[in-house]
């Protein structure tokens, strides 16, 4: 499946993949672009006064209140972040596409009642559920990974549901029913490949929203817990050097927020690439 060529000359296209990649990368090669270990405690990071050091030749982006380089803990907070980001939104997928296609498919007592527990789903705050969830898990990078994605299918759910019941109405899939095609097989060849452009957009524009989840359970001390190194819980730790060493806040603060944009205008120019009908809406 190739994209028009309109999508790669889109100026916010291109810098949202480079931001991404950036991170990509510095996430995956953090033990060579961190300049320290992102939990190593420096004497010298800490003024007289015992307070974080701003940015400077020696600590580039600062330290914290511990005396920790800034720089390495957003680098190995970028691995926690996609990884959440990316698990979590993963299956968040996987578990709105199987219960939306099969919804619209089998509609009946059956289909109705998946969607009606899809709709108590959404009844619920996300935040505040997932919250109660992590809450009652004992936190860790893979809980907070499955609570995000338990509160997150529900969206993708209902918008495969209605492409599926539309096009289980179609005439291609009567014909293959009437030729002796079984549910699997109308599933898996018919309806499921229609269904990969609805699946690719929802896929990027859900990364945006998992990762700020993540940022907000670990700023609310429910998410990654220290000393493993998240931009929710960087946050969460310097919050009260807000004003004495903003730096603490605005950096992590700004690649959470980048991330997200750079997630949604790629996922704004998939949806229009991938369905003109729906070009130069947002």
């Amino acid at each position: 499946m190739s994209t028009p060529r309109g999508f790669w000359r889109r100026p916010a296209v291109w810098l949202s993949v480079g931001y991404i990649a950036v991170v990509v990368l510095a996430a995956l090669l953090a033990p060579w672009c961190a300049p320290f270990d992102p939990n190593e405690q420096f004497t010298e990071g800490l003024s007289v006064e015992g307070a974080p050091l701003s940015p400077g030749s020696h600590f580039w982006l600062g330290t914290d209140l511990l005396g920790r380089d800034l720089l390495s803990r957003l680098i190995y907070g970028a691995r926690t972040s996609l990884l959440v980001g990316v698990a979590a939104n993963g299956l968040a997928v996987v578990i709105g596409t199987l219960v939306g296609l099969c919804a619209g498919y089998l509609q009946g007592r059956l289909g109705g009642l998946l969607m009606r527990f899809t709709d108590l789903m959404m009844a619920f705050p996300a935040l505040l559920l997932a919250i109660t969830l992590a809450a009652i898990f004992q936190p860790s990078v893979w809980i907070v990974a499955m609570v995000i994605a338990m509160v997150n299918w529900v969206q993708i759910a209902r918008v495969i549901y209605a492409e599926t019941s539309t096009l289980g109405a179609r005439d291609f899939v009567a014909v293959e029913k009437t030729l002796g095609a079984g549910p699997l097989r109308i599933l898996a060849v018919h309806l499921l490949p229609h269904l990969v452009p609805t699946i690719l957009v929802w896929s990027t524009l859900g990364i945006s929203t998992t990762v700020l989840l993540e940022a907000t359970l670990s700023f609310l001390g429910v998410g990654v817990q220290p000393p493993t190194a998240s931009w929710g819980n960087i946050i969460f730790e310097s919050q009260t050097y807000f004003t004495s060493a903003p730096w603490l806040v605005f950096f992590p603060g700004a690649a959470i927020v980048l991330l997200s944009l750079s997630f949604n205008l790629l996922g704004d120019a998939m949806r229009d690439a991938l369905d003109p009908t729906l070009k130069g809406r947002s």
